[in-house]
């Protein structure tokens, strides 16, 4: 919603075309930085609600009640919480929840695979201006000329349709999750 409201002022200020292009690079780069949020709190709300999930894939038995701090911990082991574009997303969440988990369940789902591989490379890309980062993301908008991620977002409504189907995954997480 708040990155909505910012979308909003950007287009209704008086920028460059320049400026409007970081803003946009601001914009995706912080609603990555909130989904990655979402991920992780989703990770650490399974394993404190159940230390079975983890314990199935880890083999170690945990005790029933463990704190958000420590369940964060032992997502990100001290460091961030990363992972590269969908596919990266479900294989570092099987690592903490079983296969047929909800969360799992909901990340799989087809309709989701070119926005979150979308929303990965664009902030990858806004974040970095590499040649690796550029590849990408051409490979996930099938464009060979790739011009920045901030003027791909902002043509044609492309990042408001972004955070429409983001907003949809949260919406089927949160139907999704028994608490």
């Amino acid at each position: 919603m708040r990155i909505e409201k910012f979308l909003a002022e950007i287009e209704a200020s008086t920028l460059s075309a320049q400026s409007r292009t970081w803003a946009y690079e601001a914009a995706i780069i912080k609603t990555a930085v909130a989904f990655e949020k979402l991920m992780l709190s989703c990770l650490v709300t399974a394993i404190n609600n159940d230390t079975a999930t983890i314990a199935d894939r880890t083999g170690v038995v945990f005790p029933k009640h463990l704190t958000d701090e420590v369940c964060e911990f032992l997502v990100t082991g001290g460091g961030f919480f990363d992972f590269k574009g969908r596919s990266g997303l479900i294989a570092t969440v099987k690592k903490f929840v079983p296969e047929n988990h909800w969360l799992v369940n909901v990340v799989k789902k087809p309709t989701y695979r070119v926005p979150l591989d979308r929303l990965i490379a664009l902030r990858n890309f806004a974040a970095h201006e590499s040649a690796a980062g550029k590849r990408a993301l051409g490979m996930v908008i099938n464009q060979d000329r790739v011009r920045p991620a901030g003027v791909w977002a902002k043509t044609q409504g492309r990042f408001v349709q972004l955070l429409g189907s983001l907003r949809d995954l949260a919406n089927d997480i949160e139907a999704a999750a028994p608490y």
